[in-house]
């Protein structure tokens, strides 16, 4: 049962925290925006496609932003309270910092908690329509439906299956058609990779139509092929991994071993969105120190801005640690979990110091 006490502290936490996102994420929303405007007028990517495209990209907003988020919301929200002289009545009667830390951290868990629902549940599914959504409008000639990436160029069309991180695709389907609109030479290759100016199609099995019911078919273990498709067309299909659940990437890291492709970088983001949640409490909880120690020595603009200095530092080390991790094969999750130790340790360190009274 949440005391008085906590429900105190959680409603100035939680109210300074969501009003420090609304506040990051409008922001994000401008950037997103000018990202995308320079695309605007292109093909059918009008003022509804950009509107679309910016509204469903926020969801991964919100998730990127909500660690930077609790930090300066905890911060506003402890602040108020020692404005009001309230922390210092609760330390007078006896309300110890780590009774005040832990009524933090309380509301910290359930924050932490929805940010790790939306990033399962809601972002993969926003980011496939705003990406997917952006290409169709931007190529007619290109569409992604459950059979596939279907693309047309001149009288063929071609259905790929799946395009991989290093561009080349799986599961590939070629139909020419003759000047009448019939098919005429139907082309299946189990994979396709681009080299130069030609794609290099494997294990190939093509079936050409002769006559109105005669197919003579045929197998080859490579062939060339050459098309105006290049990977620069189809990389926007390509699986990113921060759009991406958990779960889902879990099962596309086995896919891609099979498939002898680069896992690193979707192993880090593996990591760093199981350790998320972990990341959202150090936040909070680095939050609370700078908190305590301006009650007694003023000064609390200077302090929420070092607090906030270090959470953009925190936001800088994971991104950069985690892939220089990755370029000199530290295991990816040291690599995702070394910033959040880095700065846990740094907060207990602060939290002992005002603890003592230093």
């Amino acid at each position: 049962m949440l005391s008085l006490l906590d429900r105190l502290i959680a409603r100035h936490v939680l109210y300074g925290t969501l009003l420090v996102l609304n506040v990051l994420v409008a922001l994000a929303v401008f950037f997103v925006l000018i990202d995308a405007l320079k695309d605007y007028g292109k093909a059918g990517f009008g003022m509804y496609a950009l509107i679309k495209y910016v509204i469903l990209k926020q969801p991964q907003q919100v998730y990127d932003l909500s660690p930077i988020a609790a930090l300066i919301g905890a911060m506003m929200g402890l602040s108020t309270l020692a404005l009001n002289s309230e922390l210092t009545a609760m330390r007078a009667a006896g309300v110890s910092v780590a009774r005040i830390v832990i009524a933090t951290m309380k509301i910290g868990f359930l924050f932490a908690v929805a940010i790790l629902l939306v990033g399962e549940y809601v972002v993969p599914v926003s980011e496939n329509l705003a990406q997917t959504g952006r290409a169709k409008a931007l190529s007619q000639a290109l569409q992604q439906k459950s059979s596939g990436i279907w693309l047309r160029s001149g009288a063929s069309f071609v259905n790929i299956g799946e395009v991989l991180p290093d561009l080349s695709l799986l599961q590939m389907n070629i139909y020419d058609f003759d000047a009448q609109s019939r098919l005429r030479i139907q082309t299946s290759a189990r994979r396709a990779t681009h080299d130069g100016d030609k794609w290099r199609l494997e294990d190939v099995r093509e079936s050409i139509i002769v006559g109105k019911e005669s197919v003579q078919t045929r197998n080859v273990s490579n062939e060339e092929w050459r098309s105006e498709l290049t990977p620069q067309v189809v990389s926007v299909f390509a699986v990113q991994p921060d759009s991406l659940s958990i779960q889902q990437l879990h099962y596309y890291i086995g896919h891609l071993q099979q498939n002898n492709q680069d896992t690193r970088s979707f192993r880090l983001v593996f990591w760093q969105k199981i350790f998320m949640p972990f990341a959202t409490l150090v936040m909070m909880l680095l939050a609370t120190p700078f908190v305590f120690r301006q009650i007694r020595s003023g000064g609390m603009s200077s302090r929420v801005f070092i607090g906030i200095m270090l959470g953009l530092v925190f936001i800088i080390f994971d991104q950069s640690l985690g892939y220089f991790g990755v370029l000199y094969a530290l295991p990816p999750a040291a690599g995702a979990l070394l910033p959040i130790g880095m700065f846990f340790t740094l907060a207990m360190i602060l939290l002992y110091r005002v603890s003592r009274g230093l």
